[in-house]
């Protein structure tokens, strides 16, 4: 007697695999290998080599006496960065800069310099231990180096001026904060400011207004030498402390700048509860965020929820999970203004009014 077949239901039957196209394998193998062009960005940071090319096209034997380098190896490292444009080579051995690779420079606006040593140091060794976050959610810097990121930024004053100098290197006012409500700001707060980057580009061109940077002592320390070269050091008091004790008061509008995603939802809340405690009613927000797409689809603010995930407790958040943060402590939001979509970096501003 024949057997008579019956098919399963379809949630039970094996999808085939998607075709697999020569652009996919080309695809992986570029993310495969990023990470060794990130280190070495990172050698070439480290080494000094922008700053000795400053001047114009040098030879590989001349840098690598200068820097105290291998010869041969300096030589397969900077021919490797010419053939993805951060140097032009020149013949065999002699590279200067292109725009791209003078942005590793410490010495130009924008510098990537101190970017590049951080990414390539405690970043990249955090990174390591990315399997370890994702199995338990906790920070991968916290396996890496056996206790939170800024506790190890207390201890390692270094570290910590890399850390700062790198967050203060994108010195211009990001577009989406300068579509928000300012007029009549006679004094702004910047709260957990770094080395007060973007106090100085706020106050410049705004003589009428006064500025108080919050911060711990590290960042101080840099944020007065950054205020000096600004011209704006007369205008600006500078408040030792942290934003989870004390926040400065008196401010007509107050800046949250990249910083509530390095912390927890319940730590968040205490940093908003925190500021709000020290505005009158009527008083301005401002938090500049990557904010990330309720969406699927490419975002670079899914991308750098990785670093967060790496380095910290904290995460990028949507939209909604911001409002549902910020509403709670004791304001309304009145305006999300968008990032720019021409700059990576860029931030999401969102605006809100103490009540």
């Amino acid at each position: 007697m024949m057997s008579t077949f019956h098919a399963q239901p379809d949630d039970t039957v094996a999808a085939a695999p998607p075709r697999v196209r020569p652009s996919d394998a080309a695809l992986v193998q570029s993310m495969l290998s990023g990470a060794w062009l990130g280190q070495a960005c990172y050698t070439v940071a480290k080494l000094g080599i922008a700053d000795l090319l400053a001047d114009g096209p040098e030879t590989a034997p001349n840098l690598a006496a200068r820097c105290g380098a291998d010869p041969d190896a300096l030589l397969r490292l900077l021919r490797a960065l010419a053939s993805v444009g951060l140097f032009t080579q020149r013949g065999r051995e002699t590279f200067e800069l292109t725009g791209a690779g003078s942005l590793l420079r410490s010495d130009v606006p924008e510098s990537a310099r101190a970017s590049a040593i951080m990414l390539g140091e405690e970043v990249f060794r955090s990174f390591a231990e990315l399997p370890h976050a994702v199995r338990t959610g906790t920070p991968a810097f916290d396996q890496a180096y056996g206790q939170p990121m800024y506790t190890y930024l207390a201890t390692h004053p270094e570290v910590a001026r890399t850390f700062h100098t790198a967050l203060g290197s994108h010195r211009t006012v990001p577009a989406a904060l300068s579509r928000c409500d300012v007029g009549g700001v006679r004094t702004m707060v910047d709260v957990g400011g770094g080395d007060g980057a973007l106090l100085a580009a706020l106050l410049t061109g705004r003589p009428e207004t006064r500025g108080v940077l919050l911060e711990l002592p590290e960042a101080i320390r840099q944020a007065s030498t950054r205020f000096a070269e600004a011209g704006v050091a007369d205008r600006v008091t500078l408040v030792e402390g942290s934003f989870f004790d004390r926040v400065p008061g008196d401010g007509d509008l107050y800046l949250l700048a990249r910083c509530l995603h390095n912390w927890s939802d319940d730590k968040a809340l205490a940093i908003l509860r925190t500021v709000r405690e020290a505005m009158r009613p009527g008083a301005r927000l401002v938090v500049l965020e990557k904010v990330v797409p309720d969406g699927p689809g490419p975002s670079q603010a899914k991308i750098f929820d990785l670093l967060m995930l790496a380095m910290v407790e904290g995460r990028n958040r949507t939209d909604g999970e911001y409002r549902e943060l910020i509403g709670p402590s004791g304001f309304d939001v009145v305006a999300v203004h968008p990032a720019s979509r021409h700059d990576p970096r860029a931030e999401s501003a969102i605006e809100a009014v103490a009540v």
